[in-house]
Order: C-alpha cells, then structure tokens, then sequence
C-alpha cells in the first residue's frame, strides 16, 4: 500500500504519543510477513503483560484494521496548476425530466439530466438541470450554473443575479413600529393578567391554562401573549366564525363557542369573543379581543369532559358554536343555563 500510495504525495504518519500509549498493541509487518504472521508474533512478545495467551491453535479473529494516511495538501495543489486547464464544455445528457422549480421559474420543467460519474473537468451545466451521482443528487436551480473544477469538484455559482424584491415595511417607520408593537403586546398580556386576578377557576388562577390575543376587523392575529401556543394556533379561525355568522353585531355584545370544527381544541377549551368598536356609530368593529380558557367540566360520559372511548362529539360535552353570552352589555345567564342543561 506504502509503495502505491506514496508516488501520489500521500505519506503515512504515526502520532508519537498514540504510538507510545499503544505500544503493546501496535504490530508491524516485516517484509514478507503475512497478516496472521505478524499478530502471533506481537502476541508472543506480550508474555509477561497478560496472565495468559491465546494458543497458536486458535481461530485468529481480527475485530478491526486502520490504517491513517495524510495527502499533501501543496503538492496536490501544485499538481494542480501545472495541469493544462481543461475546455468547458456541456456534458452529455442523460435524460430529460420533470423538475419543480421554485424562485422566479416556478411550476414544473422538463430539464436535463446529467450522470455525476461521467462529468470531466471543465463540464459546465446551465440550471434548471439535475446531477444525479450514485452518492448524492444536486438540482440545479434556474438562474444558476455548475462547472466541474480539477479533481471533479462540482462548483455551483450564480448565472444571473437574483431578482431583487421589495422589502416588507420598508415604508414604516421602525421607532413607531417597536412602539406600536409593544402596545398591542401589551394589550393582549393585560387582558392575561385581568382574566388570571378575577377568575374563581384553579385552572385559570394557578395552571394558567388560558390565552388571550388581539384581533383586527377581519379576524387576523395582530398580537397575541406568550400564553398556550395549542390556543393561540387556531383562535383566528374562532373569531373569523364569530363575524361571518353575526354581520348585525353591535357594542356589549360577546360571544362564546368551542367548536372543534370552527377553530376550537377540545370542548372543555371555551373562546370568548368580543367586538370593540372605535365609535359608538360604527357599523362595524375596529377590532377583535378573545380569550380561551380551560374550563373543568362542561358535560359528557365522563367527569372533566375528556372521555378517552368517546365515539361522537356529543359524548365529550355541550357544544357552543356561536352562543351570544352577552347581549348589549347583559349576561344572558337563563339562557347559558338552557344550553348546559
């Protein structure tokens, strides 16, 4: 291995400290010794370090052979350079196939597809394409180029520059985006701290099983507290329910559901959702508060409302899908007690 490796400027070295502190294991071959050879030597010169030896008669079993070898960096480099440069040109095709680009090509393409262990140096390759290796497969994107350097070195680089897009918010001042980002956060965390200070229940008070978050006039999340992320999720699709069933909504009044089916977790999980108008005379709200929270018992089979061989909904608990709970500023309470009934 030496003699066929070292003409090619890679030489084997040995780590003096690895050497020393693996003496007694470390065997060298001699000219003309064979594999077995050389270990039933090495282990006969270890007599004395164990209390015993294998027999020669035993089966010689080798669990592991390394072997370490250290290339020369220049010397290939310079290898390198003294080379002729190779002429670009575009390698053969292997086939063409569908390929989905992305970026300003989006949709699907018919492309090239090219062998990596046929490529030679100087190959050059416009993308959309695809290199398809027997150890890895490179897509080549459109807008980018592949060129095989010395030694097979695939280099990818840019063909054309990328198409510059406009920058989202670039128009706004970023002082008074900070600041209104914080006010809306804020909202939404003393809305958290409201809801935790007057609720009876122990999972609002102490589990903090609860969320709440700031809506616009459309249902889109505008800011929302570090609260339950399995809340927050899907509240928007909750509020979005709320305005497309009550186009005649007016101030004071609040909504509750815990529809799975139109934004809800599971039924012990109730949003409540409140319209906030800018002026008295507004026909429609400026925006959106809601609040979900876990309540401990809302009905079903089974006592805190998740029954594990429930076969249907109506098994789990009462649904509320767009219950008014308040209707002009009154709490509708007979009619809360109609539905829990």
């Amino acid at each position: 291995m030496r003699k066929k490796l070292e003409p090619l400027g890679i030489a084997f070295e040995t780590d003096n400290d690895t050497e020393a502190a693996c003496r007694f294991f470390e065997w060298r071959l001699r000219e003309g010794d064979d594999l077995e050879t050389a270990v039933q030597r090495g282990f006969s010169e270890l007599d004395g370090f164990y209390t015993f030896l294998m027999g020669t008669d035993r089966e010689l079993l080798i669990e592991a052979v390394t072997v370490e070898c250290v290339a020369d960096g220049e010397a290939a480099q310079a290898q390198a350079r003294n080379a002729p440069p190779a002429a670009p040109h575009e390698p053969p095709v292997r086939a063409v196939v569908s390929l989905y680009c992305g970026e300003e090509d989006r949709g699907w393409r018919s492309v090239n597809l090219y062998e990596g262990e046929s490529l030679r140096d100087g190959a050059s390759i416009i993308g959309p394409a695809i290199i398809a290796a027997s150890n890895a497969t490179t897509v080549l994107e459109t807008g980018w180029q592949a060129e095989v350097g010395d030694g097979g070195c695939l280099t990818l680089r840019r063909a054309r520059p990328r198409a510059a897009a406009p920058a989202v918010g670039v128009q706004a001042d970023p002082v008074m985006l900070e600041v209104f980002n914080n006010l809306f956060m804020n909202i939404a965390e003393q809305m958290g701290l409201r809801l935790q200070s007057t609720a009876h229940s122990v999972n609002i008070k102490e589990r903090l099983d609860f969320s709440c978050a700031l809506f616009d006039g459309a249902g889109r999340l505008i800011a929302n507290a570090p609260h339950m992320p399995v809340h927050l999720g899907s509240m928007g699709e909750s509020v979005e329910r709320i305005i497309a069933a009550n186009p005649d909504m007016r101030p004071g009044d609040v909504y509750a559901l815990n529809d799975p089916y139109h934004g809800g977790t599971h039924l012990p999980d109730i949003t409540v959702v409140t319209p906030v108008y800018l002026e008295d005379t507004d026909r429609n709200a400026g925006f959106f508060v809601a609040s979900r929270g876990h309540h401990a018992d809302i009905g079903g089979i089974t006592p805190g409302s998740m029954p594990p061989f429930s076969t249907s909904l109506a098994e789990e608990g009462v649904l509320l899908d767009n219950f008014k709970l308040i209707e002009r500023g009154t709490l509708r309470e007979q009619a809360l007690f109609a539905v829990l009934r």
